[in-house]
């Protein structure tokens, strides 16, 4: 396992960093994910994201 799973509060989307995301590598923990970076699903903040 990579790193923690990370949920939008907004829209209930996981990040799974073993799994990566759109424009987002698998194996890229949270934190190293740009700032600028939104939900792919709802377009919330990052900071919209708590560890699960």
């Amino acid at each position: 396992m990579t790193g923690k799973k990370m949920k939008c509060m907004v829209c209930g989307h996981v990040y799974d960093p073993d799994k990566g995301d759109r424009d987002v590598d698998a194996g890229t923990i949270f934190s190293d994910i740009p700032a600028g970076w939104k939900c792919p699903v709802c377009g919330a903040q990052k900071a919209s994201f708590k560890e699960i």
